[in-house]
């Protein structure tokens, strides 16, 4: 049999094709690769992309910045000292893009200027955390990605 360009090409592209072949079932197959959106209501929320825009904005414009740090008994969220801690209501989103199980909500009820998440919820690794609060009537949102 002789070996020419023709028969070459003919190699090459049958070869790139199993390459692609094997690559999307074992990327559609294997559970590595197997990751969740990151919230079911994609297109409801994006009609709401505004108000977060305009609430990250007064986030980012407080004079005292929040801050978030891992401690000894788990996740600090410190809220600015001008803020009274009483009128801070709000939600904090923990989620984890690897696994939707893990994923958590704590409602914001502090009467300290910090918010502590225990450590015990939370398993090493990359966290997504979604800060939303409101205070005075005005909307904060601080996104933040941490690994802990």
């Amino acid at each position: 049999m002789k070996f020419n360009w023709g028969t070459g090409i003919v190699i090459a592209i049958v070869a790139f094709m199993s390459f692609i072949l094997y690559m999307v079932i074992t990327m559609s197959t294997d559970k590595r690769y197997s990751y969740d959106l990151v919230t079911e209501k994609y297109y409801q929320e994006e009609l709401g992309f505004q108000d977060e825009i305009n609430a990250e904005k007064n986030a980012l414009e407080l004079k005292d910045k929040i801050t978030i740090q891992r401690s000894e008994e788990g996740l600090k969220i410190t809220f600015p000292k001008e803020f009274s801690p009483e009128k801070i209501k709000g939600k904090v989103f923990l989620y984890r893009p690897s696994n939707k199980q893990l994923d958590f909500e704590i409602p914001i009820s502090i009467s300290n200027t910090y918010l502590l998440v225990p450590e015990k919820r939370l398993l090493d690794g990359r966290w997504n955390i979604n800060l939303s609060f409101k205070y005075n009537n005005k909307e904060y949102l601080i996104k933040k990605e941490i690994q802990y």
